[in-house]
Parts: structure tokens; sequence; C-alpha cells
């Protein structure tokens, strides 16, 4: 839960950053996309549970965990947000330019309510990945579904039941997620002409 919290800050924060008008934040912005993109979800989590403790930032397994799937999947959702916001037609911001609404205004109330229907579903998606992405923090010892079906295997012998109830699980959450996010999409779709969801 604070893994995705942590990822839906970034994304944000990163994919308006690619579409500021200041010079910094967009190379800023960039440049943490292209990295947690360009690299291995594996290398990052062992250079936050490894690596970061030599230069005196000691983490937990579940910090390290947190800190890794965040940043990962936040880069790839912040590449939905500055998609989404630049598919958003010119008129629209003619519009605004009309209304005299300042840049926060503009974003606030007429730009990012259309974008994040167009977000959604991508979102739902990245949701699932990160859920699908959690198996790996088994391999700093935090002690999650994939972990203890490692521990029943390593007591008990078998390894149909432990690795099928997983399956099974991660299938049942990704299924909840997915209907969630249609549910979600059908309500804020309402009313507008020309959707269909």
């Amino acid at each position: 839960m604070i893994g995705c919290a942590l990822a839906l800050v970034m994304t944000f924060i990163a994919g308006l950053g690619r579409l500021s008008r200041y010079f910094v934040l967009r190379v800023l912005a960039t440049a943490y996309i292209e990295f947690f993109r360009g690299t291995s979800i594996f290398v990052q989590l062992f250079w936050a549970y490894f690596v970061l403790p030599l230069f005196g930032f000691e983490l937990t397994p579940l910090q390290a965990g947190v800190l890794a799937l965040g940043l990962n999947v936040g880069a790839y959702g912040a590449e939905v947000v500055r998609g989404a916001v630049q598919s958003i037609g010119r008129s629209q911001y003619e519009a605004c330019v009309a209304l005299n609404l300042t840049r926060y205004q503009r974003m606030r109330h007429v730009i990012l309510p259309q974008a994040f229907l167009i977000m959604l579903p991508t979102f739902c998606n990245n949701a699932i990945e990160f859920l699908k992405a959690t198996a790996i923090v088994s391999l700093i010892s935090l002690s999650n579904m994939t972990f203890q079906a490692q521990v029943v295997r390593a007591q008990t012998g078998s390894t149909l039941v432990p690795f099928a109830t997983i399956l099974l699980l991660y299938f049942l959450m990704a299924l909840a997620i997915s209907r969630f996010g249609r549910s979600l999409e059908r309500r804020l779709s309402r009313g507008l002409d020309g959707v269909r969801v």
C-alpha cells in the first residue's frame, strides 16, 4: 500500500515535471524516468537493500522494497501522465486562456480531470504490474506471499500446493484491481459525450 502511494506520487511529480516550462525540472524528471525504466527492477532492489547502506542509508527489507518498487512503477506511470495530458485537445487550452485561468487552475480544473480518465486503464495495468513485482522482494527475505510459499515448500517438500495457492491469490487480486478500475472508469465517464467504456 505504501509502495503504491509512493508510485502514485512519483507518477504525477515526474509526469508533470516532464511538461514543466522549467528546463531543470524537465531534465530531472526525464533522468528519473529513463533511469528507472532503463534498469532492472532486480538491480534496483538490490541497490536499495545492499548498496545504499554503504552510503549510510540503512533500510529494512520493507523500506527497500517500497522504495525500489515505488520508484520503478512511478517512472512508468509518469509517461502515462505525460501522454494523457498531451492528448487533451488544443481547444481545451484555448478555452482556458479565454477564461483567463492560471496555469494551475487550467491543470487542476480542466486538463487533469479529462486526462485522468485517459490515464485510468493504464494506471490499473501498472497497479497489477506492481502487485506482480512484489514477488521479487522475497529475494531480500521480505516475508511476502512468495517468501511464505518458499518456507512451506522447504518445510513440507511440496511445491505444487504453495505455489498454486499464491498463483491463484495473485490472479484474484489482479482481477479485483481490474474490476475496480473498470467500475471507476464507468463512473467517471458518465455524462461525457462520445465516451464508451
